[in-house]
């Protein structure tokens, strides 16, 4: 049996947050979905917050991507973020 991962409080609204700064980032700029590979697994990495990066990580190794790629995005938490100026970063391991 697989080990339960305690949430951090609030753990979906604090996701769902970031997703949403990511995906006006993204549509803002549309030209960065075409080095994204298809059909892909995101994994959101607060930059400022450490427990929600950790247990992002740990649902990641719980529950996998099931053979997607995966795409990770480093993002400040902070509520009034500018992403003109504070940009989200986009890896994409590579297998080895």
């Amino acid at each position: 049996m697989a080990k339960r991962i305690n949430p951090p409080k609030q753990v979906v609204e604090r996701n769902i947050a970031l997703l949403e700064k990511l995906m006006r980032y993204l549509l803002a700029e549309p030209q960065i979905f075409s080095a994204l590979p298809d059909n892909f697994e995101l994994v959101i990495l607060p930059e400022d917050d450490p427990e929600m990066r950790l247990y992002n990580l740990e649902l990641l190794d719980r529950v996998g991507a099931e053979g997607k790629p995966i795409v990770f995005a480093r993002i400040k938490s902070t509520r009034r973020l500018d992403l003109k100026r504070a940009k989200p970063h986009l890896y994409i391991p590579i297998a080895a």
